[in-house]
């Protein structure tokens, strides 16, 4: 077999590789999979994998005491991040305190009702809508706020919120303003509409299996709420009437005192009807910082006299990210300062709304900072170095005329593996070289390159899906158990369009 590599890169790109190489490849691959398995099988919790793994894997592939030095710097370079999703989260829940969304929660009770099918598909097209921004943080602060307090209620398990929602934003992570889109035609020198528009097949077909998957779990979730529900005691067609909750779900662990718990990663235990479980005492505090007060139509934080200027508050903040005229933290940062000072003049209050939100806050960055040790490993010992290396060599030159499609279904695992930067700056350059030597254009190999992304925002090296999980209360390894093959599905689906309406060469 004849590496696909040019003559003039060889330098750079050695056709043998050295024991060394061989072995980071390898390291890189088992450190990643050694992480998705702790937090797959429950073995760690997801911040605790993203520190530990990472620092063992650096000590074997010889960092020593460099390695306190690429962590630091992997997590300077997130701090940005970190920062904007703290005060992200602390604004849409002041938000949230204050009443701002409930108008719009009673609309789509009022609309979808009390069924479960429909809740999710509605869950599906409202992230959709707001995935069209292109920022991911944003559309799952809004989806959640919005539906988990329906989820909650009818017992409806947040890991399908969280499926169908990453599963919309993925999907609709192609958009030109979007970053993948972006990098792709930067890193081959092309205007991102074009590596876009004749994606346009593509993206309608990921949507639609996006939303099929959404209305099967919608039905998945109408049968076990129907088969768990003591439907004597509620009207309605498979239990659901008037009350429009479930009685009583089996097998379900219950603290006693608590009319309403939420385990991470499990379905809710309701006793009762809605009424039931309106206050949010009745919910554990520590579950689900951003949904508990949202049960209370009551609440002592609600501000009803306020609604208008909250309502011009939050219109100002997306106005100011879609600009982008300021860093999205300090707009962040300037928001929930002006909430806090106009909801809560008293100082007492500022503090409680604060303390309110911190375990929502403390754990989504915690994970994203811990996700700087595993960024800082792959980066600072060369692992993602060795790893796009390898991928470019290892291919024979036999399957040279199909490297298109080839590069969209490497699209999937490597864009989930590493970052979108090192996927489309360190690995697409040279796959797309490689690729001209066979008649395939540059802009046929950045269109197969965005296939993947429906599974790149699966990653937990993704900030946004660290976010999606916090705030549902939902463990990543069983987001990833329910997310990660239809994710997979769908960019195949993209992958197969793009191919039959001649997007992407399947041959040259």
């Amino acid at each position: 077999m004849t590496p696909l590599i040019l003559a003039a890169e060889a330098a750079e790109y050695p056709v043998a590789y050295t024991p060394a190489d061989g072995v980071l490849v390898a390291l890189g691959f088992l450190m990643v999979l050694s992480f998705m398995a702790l937090i797959m099988t429950r073995r760690m919790t997801p911040m605790v994998a993203l520190i530990v793994v990472p620092t063992v894997f650096g000590l074997i592939a010889g960092a020593g005491f460099g390695l306190g030095d690429m962590v630091i710097d992997a997590i300077g370079k997130m701090a940005p991040t970190a920062a904007l999703l703290l005060f992200a989260i602390m604004y849409f829940g002041i938000m949230i305190d204050v009443g701002l969304f409930d108008p719009l929660i009673r609309v789509i009770t009022r609309f979808l009702g009390d069924d479960p099918a429909k809740i999710v598909l509605g869950t599906a097209i409202l992230a959709g809508a707001v995935s069209l921004d292109g920022d991911g943080s944003t559309t799952f602060i809004i989806t959640t706020s919005a539906m988990l307090p329906l989820y909650l209620r009818l017992g409806m398990s947040p890991v399908v919120l969280t499926c169908v929602a990453g599963l919309m934003n993925g999907t609709l992570n192609i958009v030109p303003w979007g970053g993948p889109t972006v990098r792709a035609a930067t890193a081959l020198g092309l205007q991102p509409t074009d590596v876009f528009v004749p994606m346009l097949p593509s993206l309608l077909a990921g949507l639609v299996v996006a939303l099929a998957f959404a209305w099967f779990l919608g039905l998945s979730e109408r049968k076990r709420l129907a088969g768990s529900v003591d439907t004597a005691k509620i009207d309605g067609p498979g239990g659901f009437g008037r009350l429009g909750a479930p009685k009583i779900f089996r097998g379900a662990e219950h603290k006693p005192g608590a009319l309403a718990s939420l385990r991470t990663g499990n379905i809710v235990t309701v006793r009762g009807g809605r009424d039931a479980v309106a206050a949010p005492q009745l919910v554990e505090a520590a579950d689900t910082a951003m949904a508990d007060t949202m049960l209370d139509p009551n609440r002592a934080t609600l501000r009803p006299k306020l609604i208008w200027f909250n309502l011009a508050l939050t219109v100002a903040v997306m106005v100011l990210l879609v600009l982008d005229l300021f860093p999205l933290a300090f707009v962040f940062m300037v928001g929930a300062a002006v909430a806090l000072i106009v909801n809560f003049p008293k100082l007492r209050g500022q503090a409680d709304e604060i303390v309110a939100h911190a375990p929502s806050i403390v754990g989504v960055v915690s994970m994203v900072l811990a996700a700087g040790v595993l960024v800082g490993v792959l980066n600072g010992t060369g692992m993602v170095t060795a790893m796009a290396d390898w991928i470019t060599q290892v291919i024979p030159s036999s399957m040279g005329p199909f490297l298109a499609v080839i590069t969209g279904v490497l699209s999937i695992p490597f864009t989930f593996f590493m970052s979108n930067d090192a996927f489309y700056f360190g690995i697409l350059p040279v796959l797309a070289e490689s690729a001209a030597n066979y008649g395939i254009a540059p802009v046929e190999m950045a269109r197969a390159s965005i296939t993947g992304q429906p599974v790149h925002l699966q990653s937990p090296l993704v900030p946004a899906i660290l976010l999606l999980v916090s705030l549902a209360g939902v463990n990543l390894g069983d987001h990833h158990k329910k997310v990660l093959w239809r994710a997979t599905v769908v960019s195949l689906v993209m992958l197969a369009v793009g191919v039959l309406v001649g997007a992407v060469p399947l041959l040259r």
